[in-house]
C-alpha cells in the first residue's frame, strides 16, 4: 500500500500536495516560489515528495505525475538551491584534491568521537533511541534503492564491484535478509511503525536532507561522481559507527532484532569498504579521472548533511525536548 500525502510545511509544499490531489494537467501553473532556506522544512518536504514519486508513489496520486513537466521543472529549482547550499556550505574542492586521501581520512575514526553513536551509547534512553529509529526509517525502509539508479551509470569495471555491494543490501537473494526488512523488523520490536515513510510527518528537515542528497545525485548522471563517492562514505564509516549502535542497543536490552540490524552491518559494510575503495571508486577514477572532484563534493556533502542531522538530534535531546515534528508516534497497539 503506497503511503499517503503528508502535510505541507509551507508555501511551495502546499502548493505542490495541493496539485498532485487533482489529475496531471495538460498546461502547469507555476508553485508558489519562496526565497527561504533551501535546508528548511519546505524546501526539503517538496523534494521528498517529488523524489517519492519515482519510489512507491502516494496513495491517490495519479502516476502519471511522475514525469509531468511542469513538476520535474519545479523539482529542478529545488535541487539547484539545494546544490547552491551544499557548495556554500562544503566549500571549495581544490581542483586535484586527492580521492584517496579522502578515503583514508574516512577510515580513521577520531580518537575522542561525539556523534550521536557515541552519545547513545554513553548515557541514551531508549526514548531517545526509538527516536533515531525514526528518523533512519526514512532512508533504510529504502535501503539500496537510492543508489540502484546508478548502476547503469557507471563502465562495467566500477559497476561490478557496486552491484556485488548492492546484491547484499538487498539480501543476496533471501527476501528475509533483505536489509529493508531487517529495518522493518527493527522497528516492529521496538513497538513502532515499519510502514514505509511511516514517520514522514514527524522527521524534520535534517532527516529528509539526507535521504534527499542520495536521490539527487543518484537520479543525475551529471552527478554519478557524486552519487558514488557518497555510497562509499556512507560503506566506509558504517562498520564503527554499526559496532556502537549495537552496543548501546545492548546496555539498553533492546530486543534481538534491533542489534541484529547493527550487527549484519558491522560484518558486511567490513567488506562492503574494500570493495567501495579499491573496486567502485578506484576503477571509476581510472576510466573517468574528470569525476574525482565530484567523488570528493559527494563525500563532503554527505558528511554535512549526516553533522546537520547530528547537531539537530544533539541539540533537542540537551534541551529535553524531542528531536521530532509533534514527538514520537508509535504503532497502534504497541506498548
Amino acid at each position: 500500500m503506497p503511503p499517503t500525502l503528508p502535510s505541507p510545511r509551507g508555501p511551495v509544499s502546499s502548493g505542490l500536495l495541493r496539485r498532485l490531489t487533482q489529475p496531471p494537467p495538460r498546461r502547469w501553473t507555476p508553485v508558489a516560489h519562496t526565497d527561504g532556506d533551501p535546508l528548511g522544512e519546505d524546501a526539503q518536504l517538496a523534494l521528498t515528495v517529488c523524489y517519492e514519486l519515482h519510489y512507491r508513489g502516494f496513495a491517490d496520486v495519479d502516476p502519471d505525475w511522475e514525469w509531468d513537466p511542469g513538476l520535474i521543472e519545479l523539482r529542478g529549482r529545488l535541487e539547484r538551491g539545494f546544490l547552491a547550499e551544499l557548495r556554500r556550505r562544503v566549500g571549495v574542492i581544490e581542483a586535484g584534491s586527492g580521492v584517496d586521501d579522502e578515503l583514508r581520512r574516512l577510515a580513521i575514526e577520531p580518537i575522542e568521537g561525539d556523534g550521536v553513536s557515541h552519545r547513545l551509547l554513553a548515557d541514551g534512553t531508549w526514548s531517545q533511541m526509538r527516536e533515531y529509529f525514526a528518523h533512519r526509517s526514512i532512508y533504510h525502509l529504502k535501503e539500496g534503492d537510492p543508489h540502484a539508479w546508478l548502476i547503469p551509470r557507471l563502465p562495467a569495471p566500477a559497476k561490478a564491484p557496486f552491484v556485488a555491494v548492492e546484491y547484499d543490501e538487498f539480501g543476496a537473494g533471501s527476501a528475509a535478509r533483505v536489509h529493508q526488512q531487517l529495518w522493518a523488523d527493527l522497528m516492529d520490536a521496538a513497538g513502532m511503525d515499519s510502514t514505509y515513510l511511516g514517520y514522514l510527518e514527524q522527521a524534520p528537515a535534517p532527516s529528509l536532507a539526507v535521504v534527499n542528497l542520495m536521490s539527487l545525485f543518484s537520479l543525475h548522471r551529471r552527478w554519478r561522481g557524486a552519487a558514488a563517492g557518497q555510497f562509499a562514505a556512507i560503506e566506509i564509516t558504517s562498520p564503527p559507527g554499526s559496532r556502537r549502535m549495537a552496543d548501546a542497543l545492548a546496555r539498553l536490552g533492546a530486543p534481538e532484532a534491533c542489534a541484529h540490524f547493527y550487527r549484519e552491518h558491522v560484518e558486511a559494510d567490513a567488506v562492503h569498504e574494500q570493495v567501495v575503495s579499491h573496486g567502485l571508486i578506484a576503477n571509476l577514477v581510472r576510466l573517468e579521472p574528470q569525476l574525482a572532484d565530484d567523488i570528493v563534493f559527494g563525500i563532503r556533502a554527505w558528511e554535512f548533511t549526516e553533522c546537520q542531522l547530528d547537531e539537530h538530534l544533539r541539540r533537542c535531546w540537551d534541551a529535553g525536548r524531542s528531536s521530532l515534528r509533534g514527538g514520537l508516534r508509535t504503532a497502534i497497539g504497541a506498548g
